[in-house]
Parts: structure tokens; sequence; C-alpha cells
């Protein structure tokens, strides 16, 4: 089910921010399919509950995948929208992914670094050893559970490359449940990916504060597997 402005899931907002829990259906901005993207959504959802009369200012801060879940941090005011762009381009935000994979890791725990060269054409990365023209790639993995089909992977990026969790633990052998584009046997019935970007830490632009949002897996069989371990 999309998001519309009578079911948007809010997990935190002020007078410069305003976080909320994507679903895998949405799209965060606009593209060339034309549904009607994430921020409009929540612009209108603003409009509606300040009783605005004009536009609505909402800045994108950052994008995950259409099919990946989870928390999407937008900007109410340019003075928010600048900095937290800023943050995410030095990489001074820490961001927390669970990932449900089709095969057990051979380590419980690591690193991994990878170069990834992107087809645009396709919208698909790969693995390459091309260290020139390929972009280095890192995250860290930790296996925390299993169900009897699947295994439950906290996953922290340390870059922000194209569907770079995706590629990487799929050549690590362990494809996301769903995640046909990259390795996984059988779609999900919705289309989604077992992807879901848990949680977002980070500095508040204006007071300072540091921040830990959350955003709860959905409802599923398989994430609510994970639902007393995180």
């Amino acid at each position: 089910m999309p998001t519309t402005i009578n079911n948007l899931q809010v997990l935190y907002e002020d007078n410069h921010l305003i976080l909320v829990n994507k679903r895998s259906s949405d799209i965060v901005q606009g593209d060339k399919t034309g549904d009607t993207p994430l921020c409009d959504i929540v612009k209108l959802w603003l409009k509606k509950k300040y009783n605005k009369p004009g536009n609505v200012f909402l800045g994108v801060v950052h994008r995950i995948d259409r099919p990946v879940s989870g928390v999407v941090l937008f900007a109410k005011t340019s003075k928010a929208l600048s900095r937290l762009s800023e943050a995410f381009r030095t990489k001074s935000i820490e961001k927390s992914y669970l990932a449900a994979v089709v095969s057990k890791p051979e380590k419980l725990e690591g690193s991994l670094g990878n170069y990834l060269l992107r087809d645009h054409k396709k919208n698909k990365s790969r693995v390459t050893g091309n260290t020139k023209k390929g972009k280095l790639s890192k995250l860290t993995y930790k296996l925390i559970g299993q169900s009897d089909n699947y295994f439950l992977l906290k996953v922290n990026p340390e870059t922000g490359r194209h569907h770079q969790i995706r590629v990487q633990l799929s050549a690590m052998g362990c494809p996301i449940k769903g995640d046909v584009k990259y390795g996984a046997p059988r779609t999900n019935k919705d289309a989604s990916i077992h992807l879901h970007a848990y949680q977002l830490g980070f500095k508040h632009p204006v007071s300072g504060e540091q921040l830990v949002i959350q955003a709860p897996v959905p409802e599923d069989p398989v994430w609510n597997t994970v639902k007393n371990i995180v």
C-alpha cells in the first residue's frame, strides 16, 4: 500500500526537520513513472496539518531505493537543507540498515570493500576490478538472527554508492530476499526487497542536539522475526 497523507508514518518533526517511514512502494522524488513522490505527499501533509495557504518548502536531503523501506529525512527550512546536505556529503550521518538475505554469510560479521561500476542504462551497479573507473564502496555487517529460510544482517554503509548494499551483499554470496536484480531467486509479491533503512543518527542542523531516529520494520512474516532482536 503506497503512502498517502492519511497513512503517512511520521517518526519525528520539529520546525526544521521531518523524518518519515517510507513504504517500499514509494519513490522519494519524482521520476519517469509519473507516480506521486513521497516528498510531494509530505508537502501536502504539512500543508493540511498547518493549514498553510501557499507553497510548502521541503528539501530532499537524501534518497533510498524505491523497493527499500525505512527512515527518510526531509528539511523544512533552507538552512536545515544546506547543513544536512553537507552532513551527508561529509559522511557525518550514521546509517544502519536491516537486510534479510537468502544465504548465511561465511563470516558472521565483517567489513566489505569493493569497487563499484554503475550502468546508468540498466540502472544497475556491479563489482569491478578496475580501481580507476570503479568507486570504492565500504560497509560493515553483522549477523543478528535467522529464521528457517533467511538470515538477518545489520548493515552500516560507510559510503553512499548506487545500490551499494544490494551489490556488495550479493557479491558476498548473500543476495537480499526479493532482489532479483542482484541474484535473489524470486521476487516478493509486492515488488519490495527485504532491505530496511532502520536508523539515522545525526546532529540537529540548528540546535546541535544528537538525534537517533529509528523506523519500525514493515508488518511482514520475515521482518517480524527481527522485531525482538534489534
